[in-house]
Order: C-alpha cells, then structure tokens, then sequence
C-alpha cells in the first residue's frame, strides 16, 4: 500500500512533506457534517447552542454529537477517492465497549472496520491508560487519534453504532484527502473477536479465512487472565496462502510478539507497562482485592515497518492461552481474549466475523458489585 505522504511504509511520515500533491485537505466534525469547503463553524443549533447564547454563530455551537441509544450515526460520508489520514474521537470512558465503530468503502453494503469503540484505540477495558505508537494515540482523559492511513475509491463512510440503553455524546473529527490515484492501495480491514472464556486446549483466533493479496499490518489484544501464575507462553501463528496444518510465521511467546520479555517482569516492578512507535503493553490492570478481581491487560504490535504480505490469503491467525503447572509443564488456560487484527486488503470486503453486540462486548464498568452501579450516565435497573 501506497502511503499518502508518498513515503516508502517503514519511512518517517515527515518524509514527504514538502511534496506538492493534486490533494486537497478537508475535515467532517460536527461544525461541518459533509466537510465542504467554507462549511465550518455556521451552525445555528447543536450541543452547544446554550452555551453559545450570548456570542451565536461561530462560538462553538456545534461541537458533538448525542447518539441515541439503540442507534447508528453516520460520523462521516464521503464522495469520490480519497484518503483519511487522521481521526480525532472523545466519549466517556463508559460507552467504550458499547459503542462499534464501522467503516464502508467504496460503497460496499458490507464493513470493512467492524470494531467496539475503545478496543481500535487501544482501549478495551474502558478504562485509561496513555498510548504513545505510531497508529494510534489515547491521550488524557480519553483523547483517541488515529493514524492508520485509509483509502479508497469511490466514496466512505464511517458510522458510530450505540448498543446501550443510554445515549452516548461524542466529540469527534474526521481528516481526509479527495483526489490522488488510490488504484494501487488496498482497503483497510479491522476485526474484532472475544472468546470469554477461551475453550480448553483451543487457540483463540484472530482471523479466518481472508481471501485476497494485501498486508497484516496490527494486532491489539484485551487480555484478561483468569488464573494465578504466568499467562504468556502462546504462540501466535499465521497461515498464509496455501497453509493448512502448519502457519508459515510462528511465534516464540505472546510477550515475545508483543515485543517484550521475561513475563513482562523487572524485578522489584513487577509488570510493567510500556508504549512505543510499533508495540507495547500500555495498560496493567491490577486486582483491587475485591470486585475487580481479575488482572487484565492491553497489548498492541504494529506491523508498519514490518508489514505481512500474502499473496492469495490468510486462512487463520491465531494465538495459544499458555501458563505453566507442575513439573515444568505448559498448562492451557481460558482467559478473557479480545482481539483486534488490522490488515489491508485488495477488496474493500472479506469474511467476517458476527457483529459485536453489547453482551459480547461488555465489562465490568466501575468498582461495584454490579457494572451499572456508578456508571455515567447512570443506569437505573431494567424491568
């Protein structure tokens, strides 16, 4: 795939900066919901017309949006060929598993990005914790950016579903290139799976059967351990191409993927949390010794300056849950695995898995006994 700065993929965004291109930049946000040209900053009502009262048109009076429960807003719809660089999102930290973000290319009916809110930033178990890569950033208090370039064709469109019983405001911003020849640049895909917990002795499965030449370019993992002792001996494995019984790509540890080691664990520390350019382990939740009972982690490996190219497909991805147990024996586990796998592709459709819905995406939110004591906006008991 092409990048949009005109930069080779491992090269440095900055690297094509001083290029003069036939593009011309424009931004969909709530204050320019179709972003045409001069269309910014005119509305008249919004989420802010209150506060705008006394200084009108142009002072912010448009800045979010409420998705009503149950429903799904188009965040942006966009004509032509073109390229989104750049997407800026915030909502409370509650509606990050209940909340699917889409994306359709080329007018496909089918999405290419199927995936809960904060899993594609990172964030899965809603909940902050700091993101410093390359692709993606979550700043405080839940600023997410993402910077997986996605091209297309002839027209996309993004939208935001909301699977809870309450409305969701979001604020939001979506930064694209129209024009440029995109020919030659695959669609970008993202998919989400959980397996909660994971069957006995079966690989949790990140992808299956993806047809067509394009790239694996990221894996984020909400990993949730349900026993005592090490969790991260599994190997992650890719079938490519022609593979059936054995991957062509095998891994060594699933800390040795995600680009660590040693269980993650300095001595005197502990886990230790970690963000750079292509991978970490940004987040460590640990045991509050009562209703957060469990440790849970989030894990990202970015494959940009390494992407994995196929030629005809990937029949599976896929990644082992192994502790150990006596006797210096691998022991499989059945963990809490949520699994976000990013790739681009030659067709702006392929095999997916079945939508997320709220039961599958759900957290415990809070520190109650019950996830809707203590959530905003509050979430009073269902008849």
């Amino acid at each position: 795939m092409s990048d949009p700065s005109g930069a080779s993929p491992a090269a440095p965004a900055s690297s094509g900066l001083a290029r003069l291109r036939p593009v011309l930049t424009r931004s969909i946000s709530p204050e320019n919901f179709d972003g045409a040209a001069g269309g910014g900053a005119r509305a008249s009502e919004g989420t802010g017309a209150a506060n705008a009262r006394d200084l009108g048109v142009g002072w912010k009076v448009s800045p979010s949006v409420d998705v009503r429960a149950g429903e799904t807003f188009d965040l942006a719809d966009i004509d032509g060929a073109g390229v989104i660089t750049h997407i800026w999102i915030t909502t409370h930290t509650d509606n990050w598993r209940t909340l699917v973000l889409r994306a359709y290319w080329d007018g496909a009916e089918e999405p290419a990005v199927e995936v809960p809110y904060g899993d594609f930033f990172c964030s899965g178990w809603s909940s902050f914790a700091q993101v410093d890569s390359q692709m993606i950033a979550a700043n405080p208090h839940g600023g997410f950016n993402s910077y997986w370039p996605m091209p297309f064709r002839d027209g996309a469109r993004l939208t935001i579903e909301n699977t809870s019983g309450v409305d969701a405001r979001v604020y939001y911003q979506v930064t694209y290139e129209v024009g440029g020849d995109h020919s030659r640049d695959g669609y970008f895909h993202a998919q989400w799976r959980r397996s909660n917990p994971l069957p006995d002795r079966t690989p949790h499965v990140l992808l299956e059967g993806v047809e067509g030449q394009g790239q694996y370019v990221g894996t984020y993992i909400a990993w949730g351990v349900n026993s005592n002792g090490w969790w991260g001996e599994g190997e992650i494995k890719f079938y490519m191409d022609d593979d059936t019984e054995h991957p062509t790509i095998c891994g060594t540890g699933t800390e040795d993927y995600f680009g660590g080691a040693w269980n993650f664990d300095v001595p005197g520390r502990g886990y230790t949390a970690f963000s750079t350019p292509y991978l970490g382990m940004p987040q460590v939740i640990r045991p509050d010794g009562l209703y957060s009972s469990q440790q849970r982690f989030g894990m990202y490996r970015w494959h940009v300056a390494d992407p994995i190219h196929f030629a005809t497909g990937l029949p599976k991805v896929d990644i082992q849950a192994l502790g150990w147990r006596s006797g210096w024996r691998y022991l499989p586990l059945r963990d809490d695995i949520a699994s976000t796998a990013l790739f681009y592709l030659d067709r702006p459709t392929t095999q997916r898995p079945p939508a997320p819905d709220f039961d599958a995406m759900e957290v415990h939110l809070a520190s109650g006994p019950v996830p809707d004591i203590g959530a905003t906006p509050p979430r009073d008991p269902q008849d």
